[in-house]
């Protein structure tokens, strides 16, 4: 590992130890935040396998009425009976904070409390599968928001993972290495430059007690 590029002195040498302190620091902070997010994002894996199978297998039901619906009705009537709903949808988005990932929540509002709003066409020329297509379709609507909901979720803490991982990796493998290089560097110099000095001002002592003293 290449060591930083900075002049071997003390006051170099105690900058390069506070920013060791902070970036060790940082390093387990930023591991901490990693398995937490970890921990969260394979809780929300697991929610949004079970919700998948849900909403696939009420899906299925529903396309199931529609196609014995369609076998049963013309192509016009069928069109005719779902052009214009009655019931209308409004959905709010709110932001959720799991470790500083803003996810989305979402909630939604219907214009008609009264469940029977959902049937846009009178009864009397359409089948009867074709409420339960439409009635498995307004049941599943939650189930799809939060299935939304959980895989925005997902898509966003991978991605804040992925980060934090990054500058995990480079916290622990480049910048505390060269850190700590440079420090053993540093001080290795310094501890030479004092053994260096110690034996000149010996030098010098002798020097002067050989004047001082007449000694050779």
């Amino acid at each position: 590992m290449a060591r930083l590029a900075v002049n071997p002195t003390r006051m170099e040498l105690t900058r390069l130890k506070a920013r060791l302190k902070t970036a060790s620091r940082g390093h387990k902070l930023l591991k901490d935040k990693r398995d937490e997010l970890m921990k969260q994002f394979l809780d929300i894996v697991r929610e949004n396998r079970a919700l998948r199978r849900k909403v696939e297998e009420a899906l299925q039901r529903s396309g199931k009425s529609f196609a014995v619906a369609s076998a049963m009705m013309s192509p016009e009537f069928l069109e005719e009976a779902l052009l214009y709903p009655k019931q209308s949808v409004s959905l709010d988005l709110k932001l959720k904070n799991i470790m500083s990932v803003n996810v989305p929540k979402y909630e939604f509002h219907t214009k008609s409390d009264n469940p029977a709003e959902i049937f846009s066409y009178g009864f009397a020329t359409t089948s009867g599968e074709l409420d339960d297509a439409v009635l498995a379709l307004s049941q599943i609507l939650p189930d799809l928001l939060e299935l939304a909901q959980i895989e925005k979720s997902v898509q966003l803490l991978s991605r804040e993972i992925e980060k934090t991982r990054r500058r995990v990796n480079a916290l622990e493998y480049v910048m505390i290495p060269q850190l700590e290089e440079t420090i053993s560097y540093i001080t290795m110099k310094l501890e030479e430059n004092e053994r260096g000095n110690t034996s000149r001002l010996m030098k010098v002592k002798d020097m002067m007690l050989q004047e001082a003293h007449g000694y050779k």
